[in-house]
């Protein structure tokens, strides 16, 4: 069985062809014997790569990777063959952001929105063939953006596979099959191996591309119970933090109690004096962890 402290925390999964995003969940339940689990970043059926999932408390924290930047490697099909100059051509006008549809298919409302793209590097061509890598906003569709291409060219294009290869944090040097958790479950069972140990990463490892709030031990016990974080509380804030922005809350021993959001720029709270700064969303601590130091009304 595996044991409670390592089931708070994520699996980061080379998903594979076939199984769609919600299938996969339901089979890291079963393999580990856990029964919240959820995953950030849907992919398709017909795509692979980098799915995170979260398991136990780390469900709580899923919102924190709704927003995160991705990476793909993609190949793309065409009717005829690709004028490699041309489609170069084409594309740099699609690096930044960019007008998009979602396609039929998408699980989303067909609504013409804003998304970037940050980079886009060709990496082979071949006849009608184009294999790429781009780094995109979340929600961006890539199957979309090898339409609008093949429009440009007149030369129709549509997606034939794709690889994501990041999602925020995780990337493919920290994936791992579903078989070989498989495996490391059954090894880590019979006192065999070790390898479940590296495969389930620490709860923090899902929030560590979000900037930090550092809280007084004092105020620890209060946010697990309710609390909002007020500015004597505070130990240390990231430089850059804007009003409004999804920060991560942390102990002075960089263990994580939860997300929050701030109510203020970093700026703005470093001089105020007193009042509320950070509005908490989601505690992953236990409230037991630290002492209660704070006095209670009649």
């Amino acid at each position: 069985m595996v044991p409670d402290k390592l089931l708070n925390g994520w699996v980061n999964i080379d998903k594979p062809l076939g199984p769609s995003s919600h299938e996969v969940v339901v089979w890291i339940r079963n393999i580990l014997g856990v029964n919240k689990a959820g995953h950030a970043g849907t992919l398709d059926p017909n795509a692979s790569g980098v799915l995170p999932i979260a398991i136990g408390k780390a469900t709580k924290l899923l919102r924190a990777l709704a927003k995160c930047d991705k990476e793909y490697v993609a190949l793309a099909e065409f009717r005829d063959p690709v004028d490699r100059e041309k489609l170069e051509s084409i594309a740099k006008e699609f690096v930044g952001k960019i007008w998009q549809m979602p396609p039929e298919m998408a699980a989303v409302r067909r609504k013409l929105r804003i998304r970037k793209i940050y980079d886009l590097e060709f990496l082979e061509f071949k006849d009608n063939l184009v294999l790429f890598k781009t780094r995109v906003q979340h929600g961006t569709y890539i199957r979309k953006l090898i339409q609008d291409w093949g429009e440009l060219l007149g030369n129709p294009g549509k997606m034939i596979e794709l690889r994501r290869i990041r999602s925020g944090p995780f990337s493919l040097e920290t994936a791992v099959k579903l078989q070989d958790l498989k495996d490391a479950v059954v090894f880590y069972e019979q006192g065999i191996s070790r390898e479940l140990e590296d495969y389930i990463l620490p709860i923090e490892y899902g929030v560590k591309h979000l900037k930090k709030v550092i809280v007084r031990d004092s105020a620890v016990s209060a946010l697990c119970h309710g609390a909002n974080l007020a500015r004597p509380g505070l130990e240390s804030i990231d430089d850059g933090v804007e009003k409004g922005e999804l920060v991560a809350v942390f102990t002075r021993k960089g263990e994580l109690i939860g997300l929050g959001i701030s109510l203020k720029s970093s700026n703005e709270i470093r001089k105020a004096k007193r009042g509320i700064v950070v509005d908490m969303e989601a505690i992953v601590m236990p409230k037991d962890k630290y002492p209660k130091m704070w006095k209670t009304g009649k």
